[in-house]
């Protein structure tokens, strides 16, 4: 009998633990569903107050089927532990931050941003290029530089259905055919319709704006973040200015900084700012998305420098 009641406590004591196991897994999955589920069941769509990137995410490449390989008609597959994201602004002008950047393990660069020439404040690896449609031909018109042989950059282009169809009447995906061609070994990804109306619905949702309706143009900072949050585990923005910058520094003394650190004389960053947020139609609502960046930046293991953030 003894024996029998000894069974029988080793039993109950194995329910037990298998129950609290699967209490555990079942409570995991409604607060952050796996990304295969998340995508099936359209979870993936938003970002809410828990991060959208885990500790189990980071340790294989992930497919993300809202980028598809210009060449293999495959989804993108990325992974980045820590990643720097390096402004095209003139902010970044004598930083000297590139070691740092570069240490990094996924650098990020947006449209045509160059790093030759200004390795010690930009770094010199580039990872990941995220590029508009309007920025390709400036790509197109220096193939060597960002396709050359020794480059192992995965490009992300992002723009409109009209540019970017695929039936030989897309403008843009055709002169990305045309690289692809003379350049077969450069990752290209395309953004899909899908993921464009994704990143649409995103601005809705963080602005209660809708991008269309307000004649409103999503930057490439936009769609660097909005990929950069599903790759990345620790984000590290560089000369990123905020919401308020150019309000505070409107000043008599106010010293102009260049548009972009690579058109050294050009317009100046702030005005390019103001402009665009109060057109009509067809601007970047810059201001718009910096205060959308900051609530982001409270959510995710996300931090900015030159200039620094107050993210209280």
């Amino acid at each position: 009998m003894a024996c029998i009641g000894k069974k029988k406590s080793i039993l109950l004591l194995s329910l037990i633990v298998v129950a609290s196991l699967f209490a555990a897994v079942f409570h995991y999955t409604l607060e952050a569903p796996p990304l295969f589920l998340q995508l099936y069941f359209g979870q993936a769509e938003g970002l809410n107050n828990r991060r959208i990137f885990s500790d189990l995410r980071i340790q294989q490449s992930q497919f993300l089927p809202g980028y598809i390989s210009v060449t293999t008609q495959q989804p993108l597959r990325l992974n980045c532990n820590t990643c720097s994201i390096v402004s095209s602004s003139g902010q970044m002008l004598g930083q000297k931050m590139g070691q740092d950047i570069d240490q990094s393990t996924c650098v990020w660069r947006m449209n045509n941003a160059p790093s030759k020439g200004f390795e010690t404040d930009v770094g010199t690896r580039t990872t990941v290029r995220v590029v508009s449609h309007t920025s390709v031909p400036l790509l197109f018109q220096k193939q060597q530089y960002f396709f050359g042989e020794a480059n192992d950059t995965v490009y992300v282009i992002w723009g409109p259905y009209r540019n970017m169809r695929q039936d030989g009447k897309g403008i843009i995906y055709n002169m990305l055919w045309e690289i692809v061609k003379s350049y077969p070994h450069a990752k290209i990804y395309v953004t899909t319709e899908d993921r464009m109306n994704h990143c649409d619905r995103i601005f809705k949702r963080e602005t209660g704006k809708d991008r269309v309706q307000s004649g409103s143009y999503l930057s490439t900072g936009w769609f660097t973040l909005v990929l950069a949050m599903d790759v990345c585990h620790k984000i590290h923005i560089y000369g990123m200015i905020n919401a308020t910058h150019c309000s505070l520094h409107r000043t008599e003394g106010y010293k102009r900084v260049p548009y972009h650190y690579y058109e050294a004389g050009s317009r100046d960053e702030c005005t390019e700012y103001f402009l665009h947020e109060n057109a009509p139609y067809g601007g970047h609502r810059f201001i718009t998305e910096k205060s959308v960046f900051a609530k982001w930046a409270k959510q995710h293991n996300m931090t900015f420098s030159h200039p620094m953030w107050s993210l209280s």
